[in-house]
């Protein structure tokens, strides 16, 4: 075996291990379904003037990191669009920026069950973000 195969064994052994230990959410952010909780809606929308989007990281609050990128590979949000995920009611953290160029602050936010919860990226203040539950 080459020094990258015992590399790559090892990689999967530790993934292994800390999905099997629940440790796997300090990695990925948690999970944004969880089963039997009430559900609700949240979409981020870009509301700057010229700043694009590719990387959008939503962890659980109780995550020790922001996580994996929750958009498709390939998407961007551009200024005037939005992508929207369903979620479990609850609270997330959420971080946006670019692969290579990036991110803006954290966000912290709760959203309520059975609602439309949105977050938009203004780009202005020190606060760049505003929300809206209906």
């Amino acid at each position: 075996m080459t020094i990258h195969t015992y590399m790559k064994a090892g990689a999967a052994a530790l993934v292994g291990a800390l999905s099997l230990s629940g440790c796997m959410s300090l990695i990925t952010g948690g999970d944004l379904i969880r089963e039997g909780e009430p559900m609700a809606r949240f979409t981020f929308e870009n509301r700057s003037q010229s700043q694009p989007f590719d990387t959008i990281l939503i962890s659980t609050c109780q995550a020790s990191s922001y996580g994996l990128d929750r958009l498709p590979e390939g998407v961007v949000i551009r200024p005037g669009q939005s992508y929207s995920w369903d979620v479990s009611a609850g609270c997330y953290d959420v971080m946006v920026g670019n692969v290579g160029d990036g991110s803006t602050p954290g966000k912290r936010i709760r959203i309520p069950a059975n609602t439309r919860f949105t977050l938009y990226y203004t780009g202005e203040g020190s606060d760049p973000y505003r929300q809206e539950v209906r």
